[in-house]
């Protein structure tokens, strides 16, 4: 039997994408990378995560990154569909690109909701074939398996490239979380003049608590 751990890195930023990773390994590829260090990627270092990142892709069948920028974010609240469905989407995107329908597979995922069960039921509602897959959604499945902690560390990675690019291009906005200061105070000078830019994720409420009449006089277009 195969193994498939799945992560995501930037669920809860105010600017920038969320990213989910899959790694698809056998049981003596997981043993490998565990003893190479790998664990949740929150507890590593930004140049360990890179090191180990091309540890990874060595050591390891396949792997598959998604990305959901912060239009599709709000795009999809908007529609009604939150961001816990939104990411079993992209989870089930990874599954489907991965999967090899000859070989059985134990599918771990870092479940993002509170809710274990209603989660995995949406998750294999949007799996193309599951006749040969095994599906477990845990919490703190990064830090529990090697698998799960190696997409965590391949979500973060990407996550953390794309926020440089982005600083880079748009200067230094912080971390991207709502919680850091430098991002919030970024927002308050810079958030009206990049309105457009696409970084920013409308929907969430730090964006409404600085610009509400904005966000009000939005409503009244339709």
């Amino acid at each position: 039997m195969l193994i498939m751990g799945i992560d995501d890195a930037g669920r809860g930023p105010l600017i920038g994408p969320m990213f989910l990773a899959g790694v698809l390994m056998t049981k003596d590829q997981e043993k490998s990378l565990k003893s190479a260090g790998i664990t949740d990627s929150k507890l590593l270092t930004h140049p360990t995560r890179i090191k180990l990142s091309r540890v990874i892709k060595e050591k390891s069948i396949s792997n598959f990154v998604v990305m959901s920028t912060p239009q599709e974010i709000d795009s999809s609240i908007k529609k009604g569909t939150n961001l816990n469905t939104l990411e079993a989407q992209k989870t089930a995107a990874i599954i489907n690109e991965l999967n090899i329908k000859k070989e059985n597979i134990k599918v771990i995922v870092d479940c993002p909701s509170v809710n274990i069960k209603a989660w995995t039921n949406t998750l294999m509602g949007y799996i193309d074939y599951l006749d040969n897959l095994e599906i477990s959604c845990e919490h703190k499945a990064d830090f529990n398996h090697a698998c799960a902690g190696a997409a965590s560390i391949l979500a973060k990675v990407a996550r953390e490239e794309e926020v440089e690019k982005l600083n880079k291009k748009y200067g230094d906005f912080g971390s991207g979380y709502p919680s850091d200061p430098k991002t919030k105070d970024f927002l308050r000078k810079r958030g009206q003049e990049l309105s457009n830019s696409g970084i920013f994720r409308k929907t969430w409420a730090t964006w409404k608590e600085i610009y509400p009449e904005k966000e009000q006089m939005t409503l009244k277009g339709f």
